[in-house]
């Protein structure tokens, strides 16, 4: 069976690839949400569309049944293998690796693969699997769903999420198969004190143009300003409601015969990395001896 194929059945009828691929870009249709078949095999297709080359049909190999999947993983992935391999990467689904050890949900190349994450993750089960893609020398890329998306304020479980480089700083990637958008957020820092993120968004479509233009995006990062007397105001009130956080600084305090208003403002005025400790309980662990280890509620 060809590689590439430019006619599919769909419900019972030859549709041509060059006019599904009409029908997606003038928004009359969703790319890859149509059920395609090979008119020899019966097999599943997929639509691929580049700018480059005319679009195709290519047969969806290794991939498992969608019985059981959830809409947005399986079609989250379907369009990440569209995408990249209409960018020219011999993208392929439901790859079994270490053994059978772990499925690459979408295997781009032999040093890199793709993990979809809508559903909730323990950070027990993804250090099992990221040690896993490290014994075979692959790097996991690992883009969340619409449960783990990043707002306002950081949760726990987002953290096993976090990737970094020299040019986007700290990164988050987030897909969105109903807009069908790749979704970066970039430049990401904590408050010193509070939950509170701050971070910048760039969004790639999910086609050829889009991954390549991911691939190469050079960020411009801002420099975010923040208020150190709204960090000291929320720790005020931390103490004040005895919270997990409250409590243990104003320990802390007491144990050094110290009060807010002697702190420095550089605890108060610079921004961390997520999940890092805040800039107060550093600043009075490195007066006391070793830092004490916080909750997921002091983050």
């Amino acid at each position: 069976m060809g590689d590439k194929m430019y006619a599919a059945l769909l419900n019972k009828r030859i549709v041509l690839a060059v006019d599904e691929a009409n029908l997606v870009r003038n928004n009359e249709k969703k790319l890859n949400y149509e059920n395609y078949r090979c008119p020899q095999c019966h097999k599943k297709l997929i639509l691929i569309i580049s700018e480059s080359k005319s679009a195709f049909f290519k047969h969806l190999a290794q991939c498992r049944s969608q019985y059981g999947e959830k809409e947005e993983h399986h079609n989250s992935k379907m369009l990440l293998k569209s995408a990249f391999t209409a960018a020219g990467f011999d993208a392929k689904v439901e790859v079994p690796l270490a053994d059978g050890g772990i499925r690459a949900d979408v295997l781009i190349s032999e040093k890199l693969a793709i993990e979809v994450q809508c559903a909730p993750l323990s950070q027990r089960e993804f250090i099992h699997r990221h040690n896993l893609y490290q014994q075979v020398k692959i790097l996991d890329l690992w883009i969340v769903g619409k449960r783990h998306y990043l707002n306002k304020q950081l949760k726990e479980t987002q953290l096993i999420f976090f990737r970094e480089n020299k040019n986007w700083g700290t990164y988050y990637l987030e897909v969105n198969p109903q807009k069908q958008v790749l979704q970066l957020k970039y430049n990401i820092w904590q408050e010193p004190m509070t939950r509170n993120l701050v971070y910048q968004t760039k969004i790639f479509s999910l086609d050829e143009c889009g991954i390549n233009e991911f691939w190469h995006f050079k960020a411009k990062k801002k420099i975010f300003q923040l208020n150190k007397n709204d960090q000291k105001q929320y720790l005020w009130r931390q103490i004040h409601q005895k919270t997990n956080l409250g409590h243990k600084i104003a320990s802390q305090l007491y144990e050094l015969g110290m009060n807010i208003d002697d702190l420095p403002d550089k605890v108060f005025s610079q921004f961390r990395k997520p999940g890092e400790i805040d800039g107060v309980s550093k600043y009075l662990c490195n007066k006391k001896g070793p830092a004490p280890k916080l909750d997921a509620d002091d983050l």
